[in-house]
């Protein structure tokens, strides 16, 4: 599968699932408004930490090994075996964990111990949920690209239909349950496509667990861990700092604006998932990846600053498009914004290289420095620029970054040089 290929097979899903996201943004910005936003973002971050857990946090370990076994079906029905009994077993202890504390997390994530039964929600399709993650990273790992995307298009539809009713229906409330179930629809879809697969049965995702995958796995499970608990946790206190500090609406402004860099860079992103994390998995020579890095660049990074420059210029006919006049106040964001999701994109370039050769280590350092430099950076920022500060952090956050990914990936492909 080579990367104009996936790219053009992904971007069908992608244009859906933009689409989609964009329709919710609309309907969310009419029912739920500024502060609703940001109470969408703080639950959004809790799915994402809760789901790691429950999962045991190895999906990007499944989709590595699957790829790097290619060749070897009896490898690879090992680590899906071992896979699928790790995410059973932790998703099922999760939620039931999730149901017995469910007021608290609602009191801590939400400020509201009345929303505790979304968490129950959640926690009743958890399940669901981390099988339909396991069956993607399984997809992606094997190359069936085509059903890789058929899967996400149902997902994007799914998503689209469940939170506009349940919002309309139910305002905040709806919408977060929305939030909480819709994903784990998408598993029925995801386990037909896989289903009707020569290569799958049952009995390859059930069954003892290896100790030497699961200790391979194991490193994964570090990695993605230190992402969940460093990536949503920041996010959390740089809104919890903006709705203190300029109110909740303000928080919304930014949760909003969030929401559209990760929509119109979702072509991107998912194409670096893709394409990128099982190509460098598989790619032993330091020349062959250097080649990967340098067409990703001539590719990839022209079309993110022309995105983001588009978004830009049209900023205005954007939120008012997409959004409600509630949101205007947002527009004053985007400069800073946009330069930070062109350089997000040159450094996660060189992330994948660093999650496909599993540099675990470096890469749990990288997400607690970071992390860390995010908040410290929004706190001191938005003292001198207000909520303008914000954007600026999270611009001069990943432009360091980069940096970092430079000097130690070119490190590491000496390293490949010598063992050539």
């Amino acid at each position: 599968m080579t990367f104009l290929k996936t790219s053009l097979l992904n971007g069908i899903a992608v244009a859906v699932r933009m689409l989609t996201l964009l329709g919710i943004n609309k309907i969310l910005a009419i029912y739920v408004g500024p502060v609703g936003y940001a109470a969408l973002g703080q639950f959004q971050n809790a799915v994402q930490m809760i789901t790691a857990f429950a999962s045991g946090a190895i999906n990007a370990g499944v989709t590595k090994y699957t790829a790097e076994h290619f060749e070897d079906e009896v490898k690879q029905h090992t680590v899906w075996r071992t896979a699928g009994s790790i995410s059973l077993l932790s998703s099922v202890i999760t939620g039931v964990a999730v149901v017995v504390f469910n007021k608290e997390l609602a009191l801590f994530f939400l400020n509201d111990r009345a929303l505790g039964s979304v968490f129950v929600w959640f926690a009743i399709t958890l399940v669901l949920f981390v099988l339909n993650a396991l069956l993607l990273a399984v997809l992606n790992g094997k190359k069936e690209i085509g059903r890789y995307v058929i899967s996400n298009i149902a997902g994007s539809l799914f998503a689209l239909a469940v939170t506009s009713c349940m919002a309309i229906a139910w305002g905040l409330y709806g919408a977060l349950v929305a939030l909480a179930v819709y994903q784990s629809l998408s598993f029925f879809v995801t386990l037909w496509l896989s289903y009707r697969a020569p290569w799958f049965k049952f009995k390859y995702f059930l069954g003892r667990i290896d100790s030497g995958v699961a200790r391979d796995l194991a490193k994964y499970t570090a990695m993605s861990l230190t992402s969940v608990a460093c990536v949503p946790l920041s996010q959390i206190l740089v809104r919890n700092h903006i709705g203190q500090s300029f109110g909740w609406e303000a928080a919304g402004y930014w949760e909003a604006l969030t929401r559209l860099s990760a929509a119109y860079l979702m072509l991107i992103t998912t194409t670096l998932s893709v394409y990128y994390l099982p190509r460098f998995s598989e790619l032993k020579n330091s020349d062959q990846i250097r080649a990967e890095i340098i067409k990703g660049y001539k590719i990839i990074l022209p079309v993110a600053a022309a995105g983001a420059l588009i978004i830009y210029l049209l900023r205005e006919l954007i939120v008012s498009l997409l959004f409600t006049p509630e949101f205007l106040p947002m527009i004053d964001l985007f400069a800073w914004q946009m330069l930070g999701d062109v350089l997000k994109i040159g450094s996660w370039v060189l992330a994948y290289l660093m999650l496909g050769k599993a540099m675990f280590k470096l890469f749990m350092i990288t997400e607690v420095v970071f992390s860390c430099s995010f908040v410290l950076l929004s706190w001191v920022f938005t003292h001198q620029f207000d909520l303008q500060g914000v954007t600026i952090a999270y611009a001069l956050n990943y432009a360091a970054y980069w940096v970092v990914m430079g000097v130690c990936m070119s490190h590491k492909l000496k390293s490949l040089n010598k063992l050539d």
